[in-house]
């Protein structure tokens, strides 16, 4: 029996209980309904449930039929008071009758967990609205106690437009007249009743063809905030740091924060190339993986954001451009647009997160003959900010040597890959990886797929005697083992 040394077995035990925790990763969804091809809200509650790793459901009304559909199912819903209804409901009596007829009905039969106070109401709403938002939040969240039903919690979307403009996250600030008049209350009222502040971050409002592998979760050089020492390698944090230092500037930053949209649309209009299924795939499937892995973002490690995606369905009667009605991850018909991971598998008659892809020997992701040096790197920068150990690759370090980008790229692309389940596109790495399921360490001199010393896979690489590997057992067959399927 081969002994791992200590510091390889404990980095073999780490790879393997961050497989366990990726393998519960859960998503919630915007369910709307601006449509008139939409299957009846049974029907969609109960393919949610049987076919899909969704478990929450963000609603932007109180369809009565929508709530009873999800009765008994498990699933947490959101509800939302419609804008309108706002400036009513900041009366406590007229709150408590609400709550009454609106809520008690249905629950717990219904798991609603939260009730959403109007929708992007700064954005959107008039100055009755806005000025009754918060007194309306409070009006409702006392009801909710007093009849009993104080686990509900009482939150409002926020579009993105609360902020100044502001070239880095440090800078950000929220607009005046708005935060310490309505955003300053409102996070006392979230601090106090531990409630989620809400917001609604999409990197595809960011899109320009300057920005797009920023804005895509696509390799690139990031971007350095130097008073705050972070650096962003996609919009999406980007945008989480700038809601956080906005709330820390006024005192808040120990209140949670959760994504209430967030999304990419599949089609659009002429000339829209940002609007691709590719696109939306990859927007979508970091989402999730974001949402589910607990790295968090450079300013907030380690937080874990409650996320719903934009959206449910296609959804064929909404105004503007195309773009509108294609942000759907499914078809009216349950057909998915593309595939994230987010549909159950059967086994046994028992419903489990869909598998990692089944393995019939051991797999490695290694990098493609044609990946740059840069592009390679940037696959460590990448795998390296967002939680992996990549200490045995530094200096003094068992996977130091050899000391090459490309071998160093190796460990790290392949420990991504062995550390999310097999799933091949986590060895993607924007086109530079593919998985073998030849051993890299065992490969020799004479190798088509890995190595060929001094000719056109690799070039530059000498060889110097006996075989000389550019990948090392640390690439191969040490985390091979043990995690074959």
């Amino acid at each position: 029996m081969e002994i791992l040394s200590s510091p390889n077995l404990i980095f073999l035990l780490s790879i393997l209980l961050l497989h366990q925790f990726t393998a519960v990763t859960s998503i919630g969804v915007n369910y709307g309904t601006i449509a008139n091809n939409l299957p009846p809200p049974a029907q969609v509650a109960q393919f949610i449930k049987d076919k899909t790793i969704i478990n929450r459901v963000k609603i932007f009304d109180m369809n009565p039929d929508i709530i009873r559909a999800f009765a008994n199912t498990g699933i947490s819903l959101s509800v939302t008071v419609p804008n309108g209804d706002i400036a009513i409901l900041a009366n406590p009596r007229a709150a408590r009758r609400w709550v009454a007829s609106n809520i008690k009905p249905f629950y717990p039969q219904t798991k609603i967990n939260h009730i959403l106070v109007g929708n992007e109401v700064l954005h959107w709403g008039d100055q009755n609205m806005v000025s009754n938002l918060v007194p309306a939040m409070r009006a409702i969240n006392n009801a909710l106690k007093r009849g009993g039903l104080g686990e509900i919690k009482v939150t409002t979307p926020h579009s993105l437009g609360i902020l100044e403009r502001s070239d880095l996250p440090s800078a950000a600030r929220f607009r005046a007249g708005w935060d310490k008049n309505i955003l300053a209350p409102m996070l006392l009222f979230h601090r106090q009743t531990k409630s989620p502040f809400m917001v609604n971050p999409y990197p595809y409002f960011s899109w320009n063809p300057q920005n797009k592998q920023f804005t895509l979760f696509h390799r690139n050089p990031g971007v350095h905030d130097n008073v705050a020492g972070t650096t962003y390698t996609n919009m999406y944090d980007f945008l989480l740091d700038s809601v956080f230092t906005s709330m820390k500037k006024m005192g808040f930053q120990d209140v949670e924060i959760a994504v209430g949209e967030v999304g990419w649309p599949s089609a659009g209009d002429p000339g829209m190339t940002q609007t691709t299924v590719e696109n939306a795939r990859w927007h979508n499937l970091n989402i999730m993986k974001k949402a589910g892995s607990g790295v968090g973002t450079p300013l907030m490690p380690g937080r874990r954001f409650e996320t719903f995606i934009f959206a449910l369905f296609n959804e064929n009667l909404k105004p503007g451009s195309n773009a509108e009605r294609n942000f759907g991850l499914f078809r009216p018909d349950f057909s998915p647009v593309y595939d994230i991971g987010i549909m159950r598998g059967q086994a046994g008659g028992v419903v489990v997160k869909p598998a990692p892809v089944p393995v019939t020997g051991k797999q490695w992701c290694v990098p493609k003959a044609e990946a740059s040096d840069g592009a390679l790197q940037s696959n460590i920068d990448y795998v390296c900010n967002n939680g992996m150990n990549c200490g045995p690759i530094q200096e003094g370090g068992p996977c130091f040597d050899p000391n090459t980008v490309r071998s160093h790229a190796a460990y790290v692309m392949n420990s991504y890959y062995q550390a999310k389940g097999y799933q091949s596109y986590n060895c993607d790495f924007s086109g530079t990886g593919i998985v073998t399921f030849s051993d890299p360490s065992k490969l020799d001199s004479h190798s088509k797929l890995i190595w060929v010393p001094n000719g056109p896979l690799f070039p530059g690489y000498r060889n110097q005697g006996s075989p000389q590997h550019m990948y090392n057992e640390c690439n191969g067959s040490l985390l091979g083992k043990g995690v074959t399927k």
